[in-house]
């Protein structure tokens, strides 16, 4: 990314990320675009009034790097981390910021540490914050809506009652928003770090529960 003069010298270093990361998002598939990220950003700097001892500004860069290598997972169906590949691609981008080393460190941990079903766990508040806003994305009403566009996305069925959950497969046909629901999205809200986290999330598990129940009665005909 150019910008002409000294633009970018001027931004402040949440800027130059920002600016840095939503190319990143041309081609992104819907479910995990640019709008999702801002929504991430919106949630950190909402739990982060409620952790004063927060890092805001390393905060805030994560959240927008932390996606940016997302489409690698969906290309490969699964077999690239995404979290991974963005802390990757996100190093450059840190390198140049005008920051001491431990905080550019700690943006890399928090991106790395960011995914639900990665092997890295968030060890800073930062990356703790950024664990539950990304998390809290997935449930609730805007969590039902993106499981069911992302299993539109890879093709898969609007629900599969024929199939054991434990015997499907990701990215097939069978990865459908109550799969989700079960595999990921019911256990997410016993896994938050906050204590804003656990109480934004208490609220939206209850919700999607009570969404899923009524999906399973109005699928088999029963309402």
């Amino acid at each position: 990314m150019t910008y002409a003069g000294n633009k970018y010298k001027f931004m402040n270093i949440t800027e130059q990320i920002k600016a840095d990361a939503e190319h990143f998002f041309k081609e992104a598939k819907t479910s995990h675009n640019w709008r999702h990220t801002l929504r991430v950003v919106a949630m950190c700097k909402k739990i982060a009034k409620t952790e004063p001892d927060a890092d805001i500004e390393i905060l805030i860069c994560a959240a927008y790097l932390h996606d940016i290598g997302r489409k690698y997972q969906d290309e490969t169906k699964g077999a690239i981390c995404h979290a991974a590949k963005s802390a990757t691609l996100a190093e450059p981008f840190i390198n140049k910021l005008s920051i001491d080393e431990n905080r550019k460190n700690n943006i890399i941990r928090c991106i790395k540490s960011h995914r639900f079903r990665g092997k890295n766990i968030p060890n800073t508040l930062e990356a703790k914050i950024l664990f539950d806003a990304d998390k809290l994305d997935s449930i609730g009403a805007i969590g039902v809506a993106r499981a069911f566009l992302f299993a539109g996305e890879i093709g898969a069925s609007l629900h599969n009652d024929v199939t054991d959950i434990d015997k499907t497969v990701s990215y097939s046909k069978e990865d459908t928003g109550y799969r989700e629901f079960n595999i990921k999205l019911s256990k997410i809200k016993d896994k938050m770090f906050t204590k804003e986290g656990r109480r934004i999330a208490e609220e939206r598990d209850s919700f999607m529960r009570l969404f899923f129940e009524r999906f399973l009665l109005e699928h088999e005909g029963k309402k």
